[in-house]
């Protein structure tokens, strides 16, 4: 690695930590506590309130845990990302996740540095790396809702049947919550613990159903509500509106068995570029590198990966029928 390289990476690392650090400063202006410690630091203020010793033992607490209070003192202003996580049902908190995604992205820097990469590709395998956590992130997010909406009948006719032998809607919470395993039975769970602290069932589901954005379970939300306020068989329309899932699945079903060419030969056509890209690079990389070094070659390059992604939208509207 030669003294460019360090530089470069230090200065942008550098500055995203001076910005982040801005950021954090300027959102937290109404602490009141930590403008008294600084009037004292700077003898504005007598420390009458407290000895020098706990002032340096909270500044020394702080300074330890810098990094994760100033991603989360960040953060706590993103409320979608919040809801990301918790849809994903992620094991690390939100900070931890930021954390691993830096580390990622220079573990694959350096390793690109080994294999004595261009450095017009660092940022590119940068960001790749940075990106792969999100990737996982975004691909657990997807199969916790496949699994929900696969359970979503079963849990419907169970309610069902609980409440034609004689138990309440909250009880039919429960027996989901105690038969059916997760994610299904964790959300019915937390809805069914809302309503025992006091929040309105239908309150409880609407927020099952923030939580979990599927259509088939706003159909359950809509006739709860309804059924509260107007009344009717609950029971019988759990039935049918599982069966309309289950009719639903099966045209899903056959319409992914037609559109499985179309959506094979779209991987197919995405990868097959940046294979090319590769193997190229590796046969011949003073022919590939014409492509950064020329400012002809940096427009192609824009230019290939905007038709790269439109081309995926358009495979995407093409393969993607909803039933």
């Amino acid at each position: 690695m030669d003294t460019t390289t360090i530089i470069m990476l230090s200065a942008g690392a550098g500055v995203t930590a001076l910005i982040a650090a801005v950021f954090y400063i300027v959102n937290d202006l109404g602490n009141t506590k930590a403008e008294d410690r600084l009037a004292i630091m700077t003898g504005q203020k007598t420390a009458d309130g407290g000895s020098p010793g706990v002032l340096k033992k909270e500044m020394i607490q702080e300074g330890v845990a810098g990094i994760g209070g100033l991603l989360n003192g960040v953060l706590r202003r993103f409320h979608n990302l919040k809801m990301l996580f918790e849809q994903a049902d992620s094991p690390i908190r939100i900070d931890q996740f930021l954390i691993v995604c830096g580390v990622t992205g220079v573990i694959m820097t350096a390793v690109a540095m080994i294999g004595r990469s261009p450095k017009a590709l660092l940022p590119i395998v940068f960001m790749m790396g940075f990106g792969c956590p999100w990737c996982w992130l975004l691909f657990r997010r997807s199969r916790r809702f496949k699994r929900f909406e696969g359970q979503l009948p079963d849990a419907m006719e169970l309610i069902g049947r609980a409440l034609r032998s004689g138990h309440s809607l909250a009880s039919g919470l429960s027996v989901v919550v105690d038969e059916m395993p997760d994610p299904i039975s964790q959300e019915f769970h937390r809805a069914y613990e809302e309503q025992n602290l006091g929040i309105p069932i239908e309150r409880a589901l609407k927020n099952m159903l923030k939580r979990i954005p599927n259509m088939d379970l706003k159909f359950f939300v809509t006739a709860v509500a309804i059924q509260r306020q107007s009344g009717g068989d609950l029971a019988e329309i759990l039935d049918k509106i599982s069966h309309i899932i289950r009719e639903r699945f099966k045209i899903l079903g056959q319409v992914k068995a037609l559109t499985g060419e179309g959506r094979i030969s779209g991987i197919v056509l995405m990868a097959l570029p940046v294979a090319l890209f590769f193997a190229v690079y590796y046969l011949n990389p003073e022919y590939i590198m014409l492509l950064f070094t020329e400012p002809l070659g940096r427009k192609m390059i824009f230019v290939a990966a905007f038709l790269q992604i439109l081309g995926a939208i358009v495979i995407k509207k093409i393969v993607a029928i909803k039933v």
